[in-house]
C-alpha cells in the first residue's frame, strides 16, 4: 500500500489485514512507523493495529521502521514481533530510500537492534540491492558476503536479501544462497524478490533449491518499492509462491479457502485505490 497515492481508509486496511491473518501465514507485514511526510499512506499504522483481532491467529506481525524514532514507536506495541529495517548496500539507494548514508544507516541499525533486544522483539534486516545495483554503485557477490559478515557481527539473525528493483537472475540467486546459508548458520536468510510477470518461477525455484525457506510475497504482486521506478516490476505474487510450494510438496501452513477470500479483498482494494 505504501506507494499508493489515494488514501486507503483505515477500516479497509483493517479488513484486508484481517483476511490475511486468517490464512495461516507465518508473518504479516502490516504497516510502517515512518514519516507521514515521506509515506502518507502509513500514517494510521498504530490505529490499524489497535483494530485488529489477533485472538484467532498464529501469524506474527512485522512493522517496517526507517529510523530510531519509528522503532521506539513500534516497540511500544506488544502485538508486534518483528521490526523490519531496510538496509541498502547501495549508497545511492540508501539516500533515496531513507535519506541516510550507509555509515549513518549502520549506526541506526545497531540502535534498533539494541532497542529490539531490550523489548523482546526481533529485527528483520532487508539487504536492499542484494542481487544487483542499477545505480552504478560497486556490486558483486563478494560485496554482499562482506555486508552479511558485518551485519552478522552486529547481531542480525534474520536477513532478507532484497531484489529491490527486480534485477536478480537465477544464477546470482543460487550463488548467493548456496554460499551464504552454510557460511552463516546462525542467520535465517529470506528472499524478498521483485519480479516481472514472466520471471517469477525461475527466481523462486533458484532460491528454494539453494536452501532459502523464508519468502516475502504480496497478493497479485501489487505494490513494490515506491522508490524504484519500473511499472513491470512488482512484488512477488503470493499466489505464485503458494502454487510453487504446493507443487514442491512443501508445507506452507496456508489454508486455500481463507486465502481466496484475502485474494478477493486485495482485488477490491488495489483496483479501487491507485
Amino acid at each position: 500500500m505504501q506507494g499508493i497515492k489515494d488514501f486507503i481508509p483505515t477500516e479497509k486496511k483493517v479488513q484486508y489485514i484481517q483476511s490475511l491473518l486468517r490464512c495461516g501465514f507465518d508473518t504479516i507485514d502490516f504497516g510502517s512507523f515512518v514519516s507521514p511526510r515521506a509515506i502518507p499512506q502509513m500514517v494510521d499504522t498504530a490505529e490499524v493495529l489497535s483494530k485488529l483481532d489477533l485472538s484467532k491467529t498464529e501469524s506474527k506481525l512485522l512493522a517496517i521502521v526507517a529510523n530510531l524514532r519509528g522503532a521506539e514507536e513500534a516497540v511500544k506495541h506488544s502485538e508486534i514481533k518483528y521490526l523490519g529495517y531496510p538496509f541498502s548496500i547501495s549508497e545511492n539507494f540508501q539516500m533515496r530510500n531513507t535519506h541516510k548514508t550507509i555509515a549513518e544507516s549502520m549506526v541506526i541499525l545497531q540502535e534498533i537492534l539494541d532497542l529490539a533486544h531490550q523489548n523482546n522483539k526481533e529485527v528483520v534486516a532487508y539487504l536492499s540491492m542484494g542481487f544487483g545495483n542499477p545505480y552504478g554503485d560497486p556490486w558483486d557477490v563478494d560485496i554482499v558476503g562482506e555486508w552479511t559478515q558485518k551485519l552478522a557481527a552486529m547481531g542480525v539473525t534474520i536477513l532478507s536479501l532484497s531484489d529491490t528493483v527486480g534485477t536478480s537472475t537465477p544464477k546470482v540467486i543460487t550463488y548467493l544462497f548456496e554460499n551464504l546459508i552454510p557460511k552463516f548458520p546462525q542467520i535465517e536468510f529470506g528472499a524478498h524478490l521483485h519480479t516481472t510477470p514472466t520471471s517469477w518461477h525461475e527466481k523462486v525455484d533458484a532460491a528454494y533449491k539453494s536452501g532459502c525457506h523464508r519468502f516475502d510475497g504480496a497478493i497479485q504482486g501489487f505494490g513494490g518499492c515506491p522508490m524504484a521506478k519500473d511499472e513491470l516490476t512488482g512484488n512477488m505474487p503470493t499466489e505464485k509462491l503458494l502454487s510453487y510450494f504446493t507443487a514442491a510438496k512443501a508445507d506452507t501452513n496456508v489454508s486455500w479457502m481463507p486465502f481466496e477470500s484475502a485474494h478477493n479483498e486485495a482485488t477490491k482494494i488495489f483496483t479501487k485505490y491507485h
